[in-house]
């Protein structure tokens, strides 16, 4: 779906060689943005590249492989800009590792926390730079849903994206007074590798390519969060300020009822 006049000639995607940061760049490229997109291996990426020419679309793709827990990785895409920075960031990179709390494991968390909370704030610290300096640009950062409230077999994942939250609210009244634009993203279901995982019926669940037009639909509005579907974001948002008590009963009795 085209929309016109996006205010971004140049855009730089992270984790974007799959599920919602392929179809997000793919999108842009096809309303005539070029899109830095990077992933941990580059096959991917040139997958992606090659969809966008093949179809046509008017915007570049220039794959860049990067590793968000890797500073220097991140040092050296940001060279690949150089003077022209991209207008639009999406900090997309992260991961999903769903478990109960009989295989809670530390390890496991700090590898997710890595990547979902520490690869995003490497990401952040050079082009918070570098839009305050200029005083421009957009950020938008990939949460959840999931950062709402806890929910079983996602601590370590709801952690991580409710740390990515909070970040956002501060980082959002620090930046007042300036022109950079921060915009938090929290997506309810959609079907990508990482959702595959869950082994439980997802409600609402959208398609990748029907997320990335609502993200691109946002992302153009002056709004803080961008969050879909609305319906199931609004339940969440109820459960997040009922009393713990009531919280607790309404999600282990859908739970029992799942079973």
């Amino acid at each position: 779906m085209l929309n016109k006049e996006l205010p971004w000639r140049s855009a730089w995607l992270t984790g974007a060689g799959s599920g919602i940061g392929e179809s997000l760049a793919l999108l842009l490229s096809e309303n005539g943005v070029d899109v830095f997109i990077s992933g941990r291996t580059l096959s991917p990426l040139e997958k992606v590249k090659s969809t966008a020419e093949q179809s046509g679309y008017p915007g570049k793709i220039i794959p860049l492989a990067m590793d968000t827990t890797q500073p220097d990785q991140i040092e050296r895409t940001l060279k690949q800009f150089g003077n022209a920075f991209p207008e639009l960031v999406v900090l997309n990179a992260g991961t999903h590792d769903p478990f109960p709390v009989e295989e809670f494991s530390a390890s496991r968390a700090k590898a997710l926390l890595d990547v979902n909370l520490q690869g995003t704030l490497n990401c952040l610290e050079p082009v918070i730079e570098r839009a305050l300096n200029s005083n421009s640009g957009q950020i938008a950062v990939m949460a959840s849903v999931a950062g709402y409230r806890g929910l079983p077999t996602a601590a370590v994942y709801g952690a991580s994206k409710a740390a990515l939250i909070h970040l956002c609210e501060a980082l959002q009244l620090d930046l007042k007074g300036t022109e950079v634009k921060l915009q938090v993203i929290n997506p309810g279901f959609v079907r990508t590798p990482l959702t595959d995982k869950n082994d439980f019926e997802m409600p609402f669940l959208l398609e990748p390519e029907d997320a990335a037009q609502r993200i691109l639909d946002g992302l153009i509005k002056d709004q803080f969060e961008i969050t879909f579907p609305k319906r199931f974001s609004y339940i969440l948002k109820f459960l997040s300020i009922i009393p713990y008590r009531w919280y607790f009963a309404l999600v282990s009795k859908a739970l029992l009822k799942n079973r």
